[in-house]
């Protein structure tokens, strides 16, 4: 087996792992009922999903140019989708929209 089919079939594999992270977090967004459950489905598996799909991008790119530009996709996915969802989270928190009940979780009783 040459090296180029092993890159081909690794990077072949993150992409289908991105794409079904990606999925799992649309689908996540759709179904949880309340809004911090669905900003975790919208950044965590998404985030994890995209990085997926960007190193198996990385495996198949020969130019240094295109290269450079997936690291500095990668890396502001990373910065911005949890300080979005923090942003929105505490927007939502202070206004209201949040069950607090549902926040604290007493194993002891």
């Amino acid at each position: 087996m040459s090296l180029d089919t092993v890159r081909d079939v690794v990077a072949g594999t993150f992409l289908i792992l991105g794409a079904g992270f990606a999925f799992v977090a649309a689908v996540g967004v759709v179904r949880f009922p309340d809004l911090l459950r669905r900003m975790h489905a919208a950044t965590k598996p998404q985030t994890f999903g995209l990085l997926l799909i960007l190193a198996g991008l990385a495996l198949r790119i020969d130019s240094l140019s295109d290269l450079t530009l997936v690291a500095v996709v990668a890396l502001f996915q990373l910065l911005t989708a949890p300080v979005s969802a923090h942003m929105v989270g505490r927007a939502a928190f202070r206004a209201g929209q949040v069950d607090r009940d549902e926040l604290t979780v007493d194993e002891a009783d």
